[in-house]
């Protein structure tokens, strides 16, 4: 399995529009941070998780293949303001969407002309399949497990595939999902910024859970510039754990 960084930033991004603190005026790549997905190929599979309205920009200069998954974790724009981009992926027919019933009532009500019964020309062609935080469900023949986290208050949908986990927009993980992160090759998992936030863990929050679930490595996701300069917080962190970046792709096995 191939997991491709397309963006690790929190719903801002980072440089922050008028911002200029170091990290946002910082030139080091790694510090370039779009919205907060990734690109996942297994088995000759495609699968995308979250959908952000940098999705037009992280998809260029990829190869233009079908995308047989695009799994949704919640309904805040920066994870799914980017599905009307997904225009030119009808070529391959229906892209295939996952979601939650009340996401589903989201999309729904965001999109409408995605779901007339006569369309115009050049809208996504796309195909809701509804899914729980109990059952397992398949993607082409490939077996994803969901994983219930909170973010505040609001229900997030994580996901498992064979050994590696992704858990964005994380605040709480109830008792009863951890039996589910047993044994992983790779986890990500968000950590906004080292100070107490509302609805997203901190770093040691992050750190904390890491630990617990005990993957083989584990990379930080979701940034906020309040985190800090990629080469300096780097180094804090012990053996096997990183944070990702925009473009970091990894081998799970």
């Amino acid at each position: 399995m191939k997991v491709l960084f397309l963006g690790t930033g929190t719903s801002t991004g980072v440089p922050q529009i008028g911002c200029n603190c170091e990290v946002c005026t910082s030139n080091d790549k790694h510090d370039k941070r779009l919205r907060s997905s990734v690109r996942i190929e297994v088995d000759g599979k495609v699968m995308i998780i979250d959908c952000t309205p940098d999705f037009r920009q992280q998809l260029m200069g990829l190869p233009f293949v079908k995308i047989n998954g695009l799994l949704l974790t919640h309904e805040h724009y920066d994870h799914v303001g980017g599905i009307d981009d997904l225009r030119p992926f009808s070529l391959f027919g229906s892209v295939n969407l996952y979601m939650e019933e009340h996401l589903e009532n989201v999309i729904r009500e965001r999109l409408p002309y995605c779901f007339l019964s006569q369309k115009y020309g050049g809208v996504p062609d796309i195909r809701i399949n509804r899914i729980n935080d109990v059952d397992n469900f398949d993607v082409e023949g490939i077996s994803i497990t969901p994983i219930r986290v909170m973010h505040y208050k609001l229900p997030i949908m994580g996901f498992r595939i064979k050994d590696f986990a992704y858990l964005t927009d994380v605040k709480s993980i109830p008792e009863t999902e951890f039996e589910k992160l047993k044994g992983l090759d790779t986890l990500v998992i968000s950590a906004l910024r080292k100070k107490e936030h509302i609805s997203h863990q901190t770093l040691t929050d992050a750190l904390q859970v890491s630990k617990r679930i005990d993957a083989r490595k584990t990379y930080f996701s979701h940034m906020s510039h309040e985190m800090g300069l990629h080469a300096e917080i780097e180094k804090e962190l012990p053996q096997n754990t990183h944070f990702a970046y925009d473009g970091l792709e990894i081998d799970v096995f």
